[in-house]
């Protein structure tokens, strides 16, 4: 019976050690690639985010209804802005993002959902976009909710989406980027 428990922890142990070995670790701010913008961001890793959040503005539908929720308030964004903004679930929406430099990009991608985010500020209603994110040479590609986050030190936001299955976070790796 020993011999038995002692047999299935040593498997648990392998397993966990072997999961835990292929995944990388990363800290509190890392240096990323927007690869369709092919810029480099100084990121915030943020482990309370659900999904990953870029800087953008200017934002257009392409072929589509065009809809500023800053037009609307608070009560209307889930029950006018959100449906509204489904129904550009599948087509193009054009965007300019800029880093902590001031390099931009202009880009376009596909709308594959929109999310409605609670923040210090409120509700807001939000366009998702696939993106692949790069670091140290590897990128992922996820939904990036998009933001004006211009007053904001961390042009990009990296969230749990982005960090799941891969990556492990070391709050005391990084310390020094700013």
């Amino acid at each position: 019976m020993l011999k038995k428990l002692l047999v299935a922890v040593t498997l648990v142990l392998a397993v966990v050690s072997s999961a835990m070995a292929e995944k990388q670790t990363v800290g509190a701010a890392e240096h990323v690639k927007v690869v369709e913008a092919n810029l480099r961001f100084l990121t915030r890793i943020d482990t309370g985010a659900a999904s990953t959040s870029l800087h953008a503005e200017d934002m257009r539908v392409i072929d589509g209804e065009n809809i500023d929720p800053a037009d609307y308030s608070e009560a209307e964004q889930k029950s006018v802005v959100r449906p509204l903004m489904r129904k550009n679930i599948g087509k193009y929406l054009q965007f300019t993002t800029e880093n902590e430099h001031g390099e931009k990009h202009q880009g376009k991608a596909l709308i594959t959902d929109v999310a409605a985010v609670r923040n210090s500020q409120g509700l807001e209603i939000r366009y998702k976009v696939a993106l692949a994110i790069a670091w140290q040479g590897q990128a992922k590609t996820v939904d990036v909710n998009l933001r004006d986050r211009s007053k904001m030190h961390y042009k990009l936001l990296i969230g749990r989406n982005w960090l799941e299955g891969d990556y492990l976070v070391d709050v005391e790796l990084n310390k020094n980027l700013k």
